[in-house]
C-alpha cells in the first residue's frame, strides 16, 4: 500500500528521464566498465524523483539471448533498472540498431517494456514522438535493408545455433567496423541538415508533436522545428554523457557529472 501511494505522488509530480547510446560493453571502447558504474550512479541519481524512465537505444553494444544463456557483464545496471521496476516504475527499452535482438530476458527478468518502432504518446498533455532514429530515414536503402535483414526470424533462429563465445567474438567485430568505432572522427555537424531534423518537419505537416526525441547520432542538440514543436538529440554516454528531463511543464538537456565524495 505504502509503495503504491509513493507511486501514485511520483507519477503525478516525478520527472520523465530519456537517455540512449550508453553503449555497455563496446569493444571499440577502453572504458567500458567506469562507463558502466558511472551510468549505474546515474540511475542511483535519478531514483528519487523518476515517474518513468525511456531508454532510447543502443543501450548495450551488442545483445542477444539465447534461451539459457544473456551476454555477461551489466549486473550492476540491469539490478538498478530492476529496483525501478520492482518499484512500479514504467522502464521503456527502445531497441536500437545495435541491440535489437532483444527478446524475453529483459521483460521478463527485469520488468523493462520493450519498444521495437518508434511511436507517439503523450505526457502530461505534451505530445512526444519517441524514437531510437535509426530507420526513420526512406532514402537510406542500405541501413534499411541492413536492419531488415538483422530482424530475419530465420537468421536470428540461426545466430542462435552458434557457440556463444563464437557468435559474439563475430558480434564484436562487427562493432569495432562500425561508426562508433569511428567516433573521435570530426564530422561537420548542422542539425537543420539532418535527416531526423528533416524527417520531424514532414512529420509536422500531418501531425502535431511537441517534442521529438531521439538517440542514434550521438550529438547533442535542442532546437525548435516549427513553432513550439522542438527536437531534442540526446547525445550519448562516450563524450558527452546527456540525458533529457521532462519536469511536467519544461523539457531540458542535461550532462551528468561524477560524484566526487
Amino acid at each position: 500500500m505504502r509503495e503504491n501511494y509513493i507511486q501514485n505522488i511520483l507519477s503525478e509530480k516525478g520527472k520523465i528521464y530519456f537517455i540512449s547510446d550508453i553503449h555497455l560493453g563496446a569493444p571499440a571502447l577502453k572504458d567500458n566498465r567506469e562507463r558502466e558504474m558511472l551510468f549505474a550512479q546515474w540511475l542511483d541519481f535519478i531514483s528519487d524523483d523518476v515517474s518513468e524512465l525511456y531508454l532510447l537505444g543502443d543501450i548495450f553494444d551488442f545483445w542477444f539471448e539465447y534461451k539459457k544463456v544473456v551476454p555477461r557483464g551489466f549486473i550492476r545496471v540491469l539490478g538498478r533498472l530492476a529496483t525501478l521496476t520492482d518499484k512500479g516504475i514504467p522502464v521503456h527499452f527502445f531497441t536500437g540498431n545495435h541491440d535489437l535482438w532483444v527478446f524475453d530476458y529483459l521483460p521478463r527478468e527485469v520488468g523493462l517494456k520493450i519498444h521495437r518502432m518508434e511511436f507517439v504518446t503523450e505526457i502530461r498533455g505534451k505530445k512526444f514522438f519517441l524514437a531510437h532514429g535509426d530507420g526513420l530515414d526512406p532514402e537510406d536503402k542500405g541501413y534499411l535493408f541492413l536492419k531488415k535483414i538483422f530482424s530475419n526470424k530465420k537468421l536470428q533462429w540461426v545466430f542462435a545455433r552458434l557457440h556463444p563465445n563464437f557468435a559474439l567474438q563475430i558480434a564484436h567485430r562487427w562493432s569495432k567496423s562500425s561508426r562508433l568505432s569511428k567516433m573521435n572522427r570530426k564530422e561537420e555537424f548542422n542539425v537543420k541538415n539532418e535527416n531526423l531534423y528533416l524527417f520531424a518537419e514532414k512529420f509536422l505537416e500531418k501531425e502535431w508533436i511537441d517534442y521529438f526525441i531521439f538517440g542514434h547520432r550521438h550529438r547533442m542538440a535542442d532546437v525548435v522545428v516549427k513553432d513550439h514543436s522542438r527536437m531534442i538529440l540526446l547525445g550519448d554516454w562516450i563524450n558527452n554523457f546527456s540525458y533529457g528531463v521532462f519536469d511536467g511543464e519544461k523539457m531540458t538537456l542535461k550532462k551528468f557529472e561524477r560524484e566526487t565524495s
